[in-house]
């Protein structure tokens, strides 16, 4: 979805969810459209049905699963992996962990 994300974020999308790393592209778009990127532990997908309370689709139905939608959330549990500023948790948690 990297290939996407940009052209999104420029339409108006402001928050993904996913679980593995994005690109640099993606990054830099995320900063100049103020947006965010959210991670999902892996296999935890039931858990995280329970906590959406209203679910819209709003573009690429055909898509199914990868479908475009509007989340109404409560107590979601994902973690913000890049922010707006471009900060990127799977870079900056390896650095400050790793024992080289």
């Amino acid at each position: 979805m990297d290939s996407y994300a940009p052209v999104l974020m420029a339409k108006g999308l402001k928050g993904m969810v996913g679980k593995g790393s994005r690109g640099k592209e993606v990054i830099d778009a995320m900063k100049k459209y103020k947006a965010v990127y959210f991670a999902a532990t892996g296999g935890a997908g039931a858990l995280l049905s329970k906590k959406i309370k209203n679910s819209e689709v709003v573009a690429y139905e055909d898509l199914g699963p990868e479908a475009i939608r509007r989340l109404e959330v409560e107590d979601f549990p994902v973690i913000v992996i890049n922010d707006a500023r471009g900060n990127d948790l799977y870079i900056e948690g390896k650095k400050r962990y790793h024992r080289g």
